[in-house]
C-alpha cells in the first residue's frame, strides 16, 4: 500500500450506513513499540530503544489519532487498546492524554473498555494508579509462564515472583486483570504444564491467554529452529495432550474457552478482541498499526510505516502516516470466515453470504460435520472444540 491522503469530512457529516460492521463494533488500537528487550519467540513490531523521546511520540500519536477519525467519520468506540510492545513503558500522562482524544474524537459507548498491555519488568505501582486515574480500566499481563527456567528460555526479564507480585500489583489497581501463559514450551510436559495452569487459574479473576508456543520466520526460535538448534520442542501429539488440559481445566475453574486461545468468565471476554474477532471496524495508530475502516467508499484496509524512527518523521512531516487500500467484498468475506470462526460462537452464514455474494456450499459444510470438526445450527456455523484445534483445515475447506 502507498501512503493516501485522507479525505476531508465535516465533523457533522451523518455516520455512513454500516449495517456490517455495525455487528462487530468499533474500536481503537494503539501501538506503542518499544520494548527493554526483543524476546526470541516474538514477531510483533517490536524495538528495544534506549532513549524515546516522549513528548514527540504523544504529539504524534495524537495527531494521528485525528487523522484516523476524518477517515472513520463520526461513530462511538467500544474499546480502546494499548498493545506493543511494551505500552506500561509509557508515562500515564500519555496514555491519558490518548483517552482523553480518543473521547473527543469519538466518545465511548457506556461502559467502554479501556485496555493496556503491561510487562511485569515495568509495571510499578505509582503508574498503574495513574493509568487507572487516566482512563485505563483492564490490564493485559504478559506473565507469559511461572517457574525461572522456562522464563530464562523465553528470554524473559522477570522472575515467577515478579510476574505473582506485578499481578497484585495489577489487581489492587483495575478490576479487570488478565494474563498471558504460553504452553507447549521446551522440554515441558502435560504434567507440569497442568501443575502451572492450576497455579494460574487460582490466581485468575476473569480472564487468561493461553498460547501454544509457535516458531515464527524472521524471530530468533525462528533461525535457531531452520539451523536444527532449537531442541526440546513438544511432538504434535504432546502439544496437543497440552491444548486438550487447557480446555479441561478452563472449563472446570469456570473460565471456558471463548475463542481458541482465550478464556473467561461469562461476561468478562476482552471486548477489544471481540471487535476483531467479530469482524468489525478498528482503527490502527502508531508504527506498523494495522486497521479496518468502513467509509461511503467501501470498507478499507489501513497500514502504517512499521520502523518507528520512519513514521516518525512521516508524522512529523505530513501529520499522519495512514496508507489506505479498497478491501474486496471476497476477501472480506473470507476475513469475516477466518475471524469468526476462532469463536465458540461462531459466524453468521448469512452475513457471510452477503459479503460473499453467495452461500457457502452445502456439501462443504456437511463434511465437515461428518468430521466432527463443524456443527450448523440454524444460520450460525460454529467449529467444535476439536475443529478449533484444526482450524487451518477447516477453513481450507470452507474457502475453496
Amino acid at each position: 500500500m502507498t501512503p493516501s491522503p485522507v479525505p476531508a469530512r465535516s465533523p457533522d457529516a451523518a455516520t455512513p450506513a454500516a449495517p456490517d460492521w455495525q455487528a462487530g463494533g468499533f474500536g481503537v488500537y494503539v501501538h506503542w513499540p518499544f520494548c527493554l528487550a526483543k524476546c526470541p519467540y516474538c514477531d510483533f513490531n517490536s524495538h528495544v530503544s534506549r532513549e524515546v523521546d516522549q513528548d514527540a511520540w504523544r504529539k504524534a500519536l495524537l495527531s494521528e489519532m485525528r487523522a484516523a477519525r476524518e477517515l472513520t467519520g463520526p461513530r462511538r468506540a467500544r474499546s480502546m487498546f494499548f498493545g506493543g510492545g511494551t505500552p506500561s513503558l509509557m508515562p500515564p500522562a500519555t496514555v491519558a492524554a490518548l483517552i482523553e482524544e480518543a473521547d473527543r474524537l469519538w466518545g465511548f459507548e457506556p461502559d467502554a473498555e479501556v485496555t493496556l498491555e503491561a510487562n511485569p519488568t515495568s509495571i510499578e505501582a505509582g503508574n498503574f494508579r495513574g493509568y487507572a486515574s487516566g482512563g485505563v480500566n483492564r490490564v493485559s499481563m504478559g506473565a507469559q509462564a511461572l517457574n525461572d527456567a522456562d522464563l530464562k528460555k523465553l528470554g524473559r526479564m522477570h522472575t515467577a515472583a515478579e510476574a505473582r507480585a506485578a499481578f497484585d500489583v495489577a489487581r489492587a489497581a483495575f478490576a479487570r486483570v488478565s494474563f498471558d501463559l504460553i504452553y507447549a514450551r521446551q522440554d515441558q510436559t502435560p504434567a507440569q504444564w497442568e501443575a502451572e495452569l492450576t497455579e494460574a487459574l487460582a490466581m485468575a479473576i476473569d480472564h487468561l491467554s493461553l498460547y501454544q508456543l509457535t516458531i515464527e520466520a524472521g524471530t530468533r526460535f525462528g533461525d535457531l529452529h531452520a539451523r536444527g538448534r532449537l531442541r526440546g520442542l513438544p511432538s504434535d501429539d504432546r502439544a496437543a495432550t497440552m491444548y486438550e488440559i487447557t480446555q479441561g481445566l478452563t472449563e472446570a475453574a469456570g473460565l471456558p474457552a471463548y475463542e481458541i486461545s482465550n478464556h473467561a468468565r461469562p461476561g468478562a471476554e476482552s471486548r477489544h478482541n471481540l471487535v476483531y474477532w467479530r469482524y468489525g471496524d478498528y482503527a490502527g495508530i502508531g508504527p506498523g498499526a494495522h486497521g479496518r475502516v468502513t467509509t461511503p467508499q467501501g470498507r478499507l484496509a489501513t497500514e502504517t510505516r512499521r520502523a518507528p524512527t520512519a513514521w516518525l518523521s512521516q508524522i512529523d512531516a505530513a501529520g499522519q502516516d495512514l496508507a489506505t487500500e479498497p478491501v474486496a467484498s471476497e476477501d472480506q468475506a473470507t476475513e469475516y470466515l477466518m475471524m469468526c470462526l476462532r469463536l465458540v460462537e461462531g459466524a453468521d452464514l448469512a452475513r457471510h453470504a452477503r459479503l460473499a455474494g453467495a452461500p457457502i456450499a452445502r456439501d462443504r459444510i456437511a463434511a465437515l460435520e461428518a468430521q466432527g470438526l463443524v456443527l450448523r445450527e440454524g444460520e450460525r456455523l460454529r467449529a467444535t472444540a476439536r475443529g478449533r484445534a484444526l482450524l487451518d483445515h477447516v477453513l481450507r475447506e470452507l474457502l475453496v
